[in-house]
C-alpha cells in the first residue's frame, strides 16, 4: 500500500466532538466522503490537550494507530464530526 500523500489537500475542515460541538483540530482532509481516519502529518491546529480525548467533555473520540505505516487517528464510531 502506498503512503499518503505528504503534502496533502489544501482546503482544511474543523472537526468537532459531536457529543458538545468542541472544535477538536484543523485537518486538511482529502474527499468528500466521511471522517474516518485523521493522519496526524495533515493536522494543521490541534486543539486537544491529550491524544484523542476531547478537552471540554473528556469523551474518547479516536484510537491511535499505523494506516498504511503512517500514524494517524482512528474515528471511532462517529464521535467526531467535520465540517
Amino acid at each position: 500500500m502506498a503512503k499518503p500523500n505528504k503534502k496533502g489537500p489544501v482546503t482544511t475542515v474543523d472537526v468537532l466532538c459531536r457529543r458538545c460541538k468542541t472544535g477538536l483540530f484543523k485537518y486538511r482532509k482529502g474527499g468528500k466522503g466521511a471522517l474516518v481516519k485523521c493522519f496526524k502529518e495533515r493536522i494543521s491546529k490541534d486543539f486537544t490537550l491529550q491524544a484523542c480525548i476531547c478537552p471540554e467533555c473528556q469523551t474518547v473520540f479516536a484510537r491511535e494507530m499505523l494506516v498504511r505505516g503512517t500514524p494517524a487517528y482512528k474515528i471511532i464510531g462517529s464521535k467526531a464530526v467535520a465540517k
